[in-house]
């Protein structure tokens, strides 16, 4: 059947067509008989197609056969509008289980442009009155207290350079005033698709400062900064090679006091982050404790903490003042989680810029308050 019904009766057209094939132009009838000439013409060519003789330039379809072909094309239409649903609402309806009914009604409105209202809410199974309602509500009081934390946990998250999970995103709330649990936290970033980063599958688990504060009981005392730093070094992959990191961190604050990067493992990269801790603390009388490395046992570094007034120490091999180490074990495994294992840097100029900004912008202010007394045995 066809999708609109012609306003003049059949027997008019038929007479029409007959008098044009007696000789009557359909110019002269359209005045006659207050009808169009194109309409006019149009029967008659079609009253051609039907008896089986179409004229020039027609697509010679009979009446039966054009209105089965606008039939067809509405149902393909329809279909590809369907299809288009229900690609855009993967994972949201499925045969054996509904998702929450909002998600569905705001797949609709995102697409209400391009896709008829209606007909979205009969393929997903939602009533069209309802999704009208729930559009011309008002959000409510916890919906609108949802959108304020999803921003905060947003800004925390860009804030830490996209590096915290749910606990410390929640802990960081919670030093805010705000009192939230964690199954909250969880479900709205998992809304915003917030992620923190995880470590790599087989790499081991960060030694944390409270076990490096209880492993070193015994030997070496820090009450007070500048008291004791321990240094260590770590290689930086990048895509041209490797660059090397040296710290020195102040063991009762935990702040990173002295670093410096360089492309080779040499004493001169201990000694420029000594210096720089120097420099930034100029303290006296304290010590100076690194690993079995020939950088920390060198000469020239020797030389250079007895100029400066600080007592050199190195740990020994199976020995538990190694165990003062795990300072900056734990520093490395922070650098790594937050930044090494999930950035592949093109450059070493990019790698130090980085590193650079995570320790000053980042660590240092976050993270150096620890004021905790480290003893080591």
């Amino acid at each position: 059947m066809s999708k609109s019904r012609s306003p003049y009766p059949a027997e008019l057209r038929k007479q029409l067509v007959e008098l044009v094939h007696a000789g009557r132009t359909p110019t002269e009838l359209s005045r006659e008989f207050k009808v169009t000439a194109q309409s006019i013409a149009n029967w008659v060519g079609q009253a051609a197609i039907d008896a089986g003789k179409p004229l020039p330039g027609k697509d010679g379809l009979a009446s039966t056969e054009r209105e089965e072909l606008a039939r067809l094309r509405r149902q393909l239409k329809q279909l590809q509008a369907e299809r288009d649903i229900l690609v855009k609402a993967n994972g949201l309806v499925r045969g054996s289980q509904r998702c929450d009914i909002p998600e569905v009604f705001a797949l609709v409105m995102a697409n209400q442009a391009v896709l008829p209202v209606r007909t979205m809410c009969r393929v997903l199974g939602i009533s069209a009155s309802g999704y009208y309602a729930w559009r011309d509500r008002r959000p409510s009081a916890r919906a609108v207290a949802n959108a304020v934390v999803t921003e905060r946990i947003r800004q925390i998250h860009a804030d830490s350079d996209l590096a915290y999970g749910m606990p410390r995103v929640r802990g960081k709330l919670m030093d805010q005033g705000m009192v939230i649990s964690r199954q909250r936290v969880a479900v709205l970033m998992r809304k915003a698709g917030i992620r923190g980063i995880s470590r790599r599958r087989g790499m081991p688990v960060p030694i944390g400062h409270e076990e490096c504060h209880r492993a070193a009981q015994d030997h070496l005392v820090a009450d007070a900064p500048n008291q004791l730093w321990v240094a260590d070094m770590k290689y930086i992959p990048t895509r041209v090679g490797f660059i090397y990191l040296a710290v020195v961190i102040d063991a009762f604050s935990g702040r990173v006091v002295g670093w410096a990067i360089g492309e080779h493992v040499a004493s001169d990269l201990v000694l420029s982050a000594l210096n720089v801790a120097q420099e930034q603390s100029r303290a006296t009388g304290g010590i100076h404790h690194g690993d079995q490395g020939s950088q920390y046992a060198s000469v020239a570094l020797g030389n250079r903490c007895r100029s400066m007034g600080v007592r050199p120490s190195v740990g020994t091999v199976d020995g538990s003042s190694d165990k003062a180490m795990t300072m900056t074990e734990s520093f490395f495994a922070r650098l790594e989680r937050d930044l090494l294992d999930w950035r592949m840097f093109k450059t070493k100029i990019d790698a130090s810029l980085a590193i650079s900004t995570w320790i000053e912008s980042w660590y240092n202010p976050r993270h150096s308050g620890l004021q905790e007394t480290l003893t080591v045995a």
